[in-house]
């Protein structure tokens, strides 16, 4: 039995009516040299615990019904979680309490970590929806018929999804910068061309910069796919990540330079286009940053200052971005 009690985490201690201790078995080492037969519950728990547990008992003694009860100890310098489950017993004429004592801290510690996570993704989603219920307003409020709405709308929801999905992969720490181009350019980049022309400081980017740098990754690859450089054949595109300074603040500064063919100068950033409107004012907003759209003939400037609150220099990466 006394195997059986250690390997299982539970201690024993048998009262009298009167609360003192007559017997204890398996208790942590902490307790086991304040229950000494005729100490009571306040020896071994301090004054305040040992006040509850004497009404609790108290109570059992008299209903006869179980009952439980948890304690948070202070044990050298850490607090530490048991439970406590009481019942009345019978030994032969004489009546008696039987508490038994499992530590549950860890317990309780996993269920605070849970809880933590359910209220963070519900703080998450939340957000979510209510980036997704902007999209699809301004949207609709920039495009002319239907199918260009759903065209263009699906590709915001299949560009949050992917930056979504690394956010996910990383327990919600954010993603790399890197990692990030990727996956928003994968859809669109030519496989022929070689690798991803992404060089300077592979950054890690909170979630929140993380899903809108994305956002802003998205609107400049499908303007190249749809009229720039990438539908031209020529795809003359790099987005450089390099360290600034945004007022007193340490920043990164992520540059994309596109040259069109042929001086083209069509493209998605007209005046009152949603595309311009995410790069220049909801982007560096939601990241309290500064950005810079610089539209010339032949070529496209998008320079985004982020503040170091919304990313960590985690190591220096490689220069440039292998192949997919």
């Amino acid at each position: 039995m006394e195997r059986a009690l250690a390997s299982a985490g539970i201690a024993l201690v048998y009262q009298n009516t009167d609360l003192g201790i007559i017997y204890s078995e398996n208790l942590p080492s902490h307790f086991q040299s304040l229950s000494v037969p005729g100490s009571t519950d306040a020896d071994m728990f301090g004054e305040a615990h040992g006040q509850k547990l004497e009404a609790l008992k108290r109570d059992v003694l008299e209903s006869g019904a179980a009952a439980s009860t948890e304690l948070d100890i202070a044990i050298d310098g850490e607090m530490r979680t048991y439970e406590i489950k009481v019942q009345r017993v019978s030994i032969g004429q004489d009546i008696g309490l039987l508490s038994i004592i499992t530590e549950i801290t860890e317990t309780r510690h996993r269920e605070k970590v849970l809880k933590s996570l359910l209220r963070e993704l519900s703080h998450r989603s939340k957000n979510l929806l209510a980036i997704i219920q902007g999209i699809a307003t301004q949207t609709a409020r920039n495009t002319l018929s239907l199918d260009s709405f759903l065209v263009k709308f699906r590709g915001r929801l299949q560009s949050l999804s992917n930056s979504q999905d690394l956010i996910t992969d990383s327990s919600w720490r954010g993603a790399f910068l890197f990692e990030l181009t990727q996956k928003q350019f994968a859809p669109y980049w030519p496989e022929t061309v070689g690798p991803l022309p992404v060089t300077g400081l592979n950054v890690h980017l909170t979630p929140n910069a993380a899903v809108h740098v994305g956002l802003a990754l998205h609107e400049l690859i499908v303007n190249s796919a749809t009229f720039g450089a990438i539908a031209g054949g020529a795809p003359s595109v790099t987005l450089d990540c390099q360290e600034a300074i945004l007022g007193d603040r340490k920043a990164i500064s992520v540059s994309w330079v596109e040259t069109l063919p042929n001086a083209n100068e069509t493209h998605e950033f007209s005046d009152n286009n949603f595309g311009r409107i995410v790069l220049e004012r909801v982007v560096p907003s939601s990241v309290n940053g500064k950005a810079d759209l610089h539209l010339t003939p032949g070529r496209i400037e998008y320079h985004l200052l982020i503040p170091d609150t919304e990313f960590e220099i985690l190591k220096r990466a490689p220069q440039q971005v292998g192949s997919r």
